[in-house]
């Protein structure tokens, strides 16, 4: 026999609650679960949820605040933290003297005065780079992060991470037992250990056996494949990171049955973030943090 505890007890109690506030239903088996709720035409049990819950805040800054200030930065964390958000997404990848750095793309020359492959430069050599003047004066002289600074920084903080695992190619499998390495040994302390999540299942495998106790997202691009749930089993995810564009009432139903949390990237408009929460989506992750605000959104229950 399965007994729960007293804090998982009030917590479906309090879900029935709503449930019933919310549809007009008349509860009516006390207060032991599964409740049944009368309809005025039928009779519904309501089977507890089992999802795994999501420990983190609903709206996630994308690289940091990447539109608005240079993308994985410090500053941009900073000011994504300016406007209210307490969770930030984040792409690390190793130097080539196996250094966990922020940096979304496999070389520097979008985001830095350089050029080149990051895996074929060493630290030292990505530290001397500025990676903010691209943006705009204002973040000229901006240097390359590593992992342990914005882990310093978001702890002290209190902000959470999605730790995007963004290996160079060729990389996959060393860059995410590093990263998940680093990362556990970071976060040891932390209320909220960060979410690891990775397009590259290599990474996410290498994850798995490096930190297996940290939370895991497999990210999909474009519409999910067909065996998406054998996928995220295999790697014992809690969760998937999906595109917006493709992402639907039926797929959030089917996600949501299967067991898993949902993140959605990357929004950009107030309306559709509130159908995605209101479709049972757990986050969303947005670039427009000066004008869409956490507290403005209230997520379905």
């Amino acid at each position: 026999m399965i007994t729960k505890t007293r804090v998982e007890q009030e917590n479906l109690v309090q879900f029935t609650t709503t449930f019933a506030v919310t549809y007009g239903a008349k509860r009516v088996s006390g207060d032991k679960m599964p409740a049944l709720f009368l309809f005025p035409d039928r009779w519904i049990p309501l089977m507890p949820n089992t999802r795994p819950n999501w420990p983190y805040p609903k709206l996630i800054a994308h690289r940091g605040a990447g539109r608005h200030a240079p993308e994985n930065t410090l500053s941009s964390m900073r000011l994504g933290a300016s406007h209210g958000y307490t969770m930030m997404e984040y792409d690390v990848k190793l130097s080539k003297d196996g250094i966990a750095i922020l940096l979304h793309d496999d070389t520097v020359d979008r985001t830095s005065n350089g050029s080149g492959s990051a895996a074929a430069k060493t630290f030292n050599e990505l530290a001397l780079l500025d990676v903010g003047a691209w943006h705009s004066k204002a973040y000229a002289g901006e240097t390359i992060p590593t992992l342990q600074s914005i882990a310093a920084y978001t702890l002290a903080n209190g902000i959470c991470s999605n730790i995007e695992i963004k290996p160079c190619s060729g990389t996959e499998a060393e860059t995410g037992r590093q990263v998940a390495r680093l990362a556990q040994a970071l976060w040891a302390d932390a209320d909220a250990p960060p979410l690891l999540s990775s397009f590259s299942e290599l990474a996410l495998e290498a994850a798995m056996q490096a930190a297996p106790d940290l939370p895991r997202a497999l990210l999909l691009d474009g519409e999910p494949p067909s065996n998406w749930q054998e996928r995220a089993q295999r790697l014992k995810c809690m969760g998937l990171n999906l595109d917006h564009e493709y992402t639907t009432p039926a797929l959030v139903q089917s996600v949501r049955q299967a067991g898993y949390t949902l993140a959605i990237w990357t929004v950009n408009d107030p309306a559709r973030i509130q159908e995605l929460f209101d479709w049972g989506c757990d986050a969303v992750v947005t670039d427009e943090v000066a004008s869409i605000k956490p507290s403005t959104f209230m997520p379905a229950t």
